[in-house]
């Protein structure tokens, strides 16, 4: 009788963990479409500060911010997780890292406003989604 008790007891328990282990998710900075999105929008934001002939797409860039949450939902994530990862101080400090490593591997000094528009015309040129973000002048 002990013997069932506890298979019992354990069937309960195990069922009871089961939810939780499907609802699990691994972060959103985990999810290639969602950090390459969200590290382009930080790129073309970062270019287009630093370079006084390119100016940003803000529609543009804004859509595909709700385009980027829609998928984020989509793959089943609540409105507060989204939040909490993009308002993350050390995810920030993470794409901001990340970031400047992408445009030192590209020729880019860090504060040279000329090599920001260099890379930034060029990301427009190339169609990529850094560029589609940007308008030069």
């Amino acid at each position: 009788m002990r013997k069932i008790k506890t298979l019992l007891v354990a069937a309960v328990m195990g069922a009871a963990l089961l939810p939780q282990a499907a609802a699990a998710r691994p972060s959103l900075g985990t999810v290639k479409e969602i950090h390459d999105g969200l590290l382009a929008v930080g790129l073309a934001d970062e270019i287009r500060s630093r370079c006084g002939s390119i100016s940003a797409r803000m529609f543009r860039a804004y859509s595909y911010l709700g385009e980027l949450k829609s998928r984020a939902r989509a793959l089943g994530y609540s409105e507060d997780e989204i939040e909490d990862y993009v308002t993350s101080k050390a995810e920030k400090k993470k794409y901001r890292a990340e970031g400047e490593a992408w445009l030192k591997a590209r020729g880019v000094t860090l504060g040279v406003e000329a090599d920001y528009c260099r890379i930034g015309r060029q990301e427009i040129e190339r169609g990529s989604q850094i560029g589609a973000l940007l308008r030069a002048w």
